[in-house]
């Protein structure tokens, strides 16, 4: 059994946020056998893949080391990648059935385009206790599936060192429960995006995910909405790596748009039981 890892949303090796693929199954294994890979792994995610009577149809589940998880862009942008280029499939768009409905990933003249659910969060009062773990009182904070906080200046999502333990807690109003909270700012002027941002995941087993293409979908509806039109550009500011994504709100639906770059292929030792 094969499996690669996907450098998602990155021209690049070591840029974006690294995924997980394996081959793809006839049947879906054990949920604690695919859970006890994607510990064994330790990416932010491994994706599993389900075979269909539709060679550009099949089902997807996501892991981290700790949890499955309902949406994930960048390894569904990483799961395309690899049956286009690895597995040769010839047609434009591969579909993915998953706990978050069909979700297609298309080639584009640059790399790919997704299409995910769009997820417009809600305003809130800042959470107590959410300005301390972050070390900087945010501007403004909203929710959805994840709590954001946004900020006035880039810098400061860009020096962020929260206390992870501490955002553990909070964010209990998301609809995916507390530990996952991701920070926003306008990039400013001269910078070749329109956001910078970043994502700490600690409550699901990510101390900080390096590109969330979930997070995006929250994210778009807010700042589409902020800017005035129906594209903007991100830079999630992981430090070491970065990633970057081209978003566009389409209706109910964000288009995210980005580029992969395959750095391993290994073989399993290993079967499902």
């Amino acid at each position: 059994m094969r499996q690669w890892t996907i450098d998602a949303f990155a021209d690049q090796p070591f840029r974006g946020n690294p995924a997980c693929v394996v081959e793809p199954f006839e049947a879906w294994p054990d949920s604690a056998w695919m859970q006890a890979l994607a510990a064994e792994n330790n990416q932010a995610e491994t994706a599993f893949l389900l075979r269909s009577a539709d060679p550009a149809r099949f089902g997807l589940r996501w892991f981290t080391p700790a949890v499955e998880v309902p949406l994930c862009g960048h390894a569904t942008l990483a799961s395309g990648h690899t049956l286009f280029s690895e597995f040769g499939v010839t047609a434009g768009t591969i579909t993915f059935d998953t706990h978050s409905g069909p979700l297609t990933v298309r080639r584009a003249d640059e790399g790919y385009e997704m299409d995910f659910p769009s997820q417009p969060p809600v305003r809130i009062e800042t959470p107590a206790g959410l300005a301390v773990a972050l070390g900087a009182q945010p501007a403004e904070v909203w929710v959805g599936p994840y709590l954001i906080a946004i900020f006035d200046d880039p810098a400061t999502v860009r020096s962020m060192r929260p206390d992870l333990v501490a955002l553990r807690t909070l964010g209990v109003e998301a609809e995916l429960g507390p530990g996952n909270i991701g920070v926003a700012a306008l990039a400013g002027a001269g910078a070749d995006h329109d956001v910078v941002d970043r994502f700490f995941a600690p409550g699901s087993g990510i101390p900080e995910d390096p590109t969330t293409g979930s997070l995006h979908c929250q994210l778009t509806p807010l700042f589409t909405a902020r800017l005035g039109r129906d594209t903007v550009r991100f830079h999630q500011a992981y430090p070491g790596r970065g990633g970057d994504l081209e978003c566009v709100q389409a209706g109910d639906r964000v288009l995210l748009r980005g580029q992969a770059v395959t750095v391993v292929e290994s073989r399993l030792r290993l079967t499902p039981p």
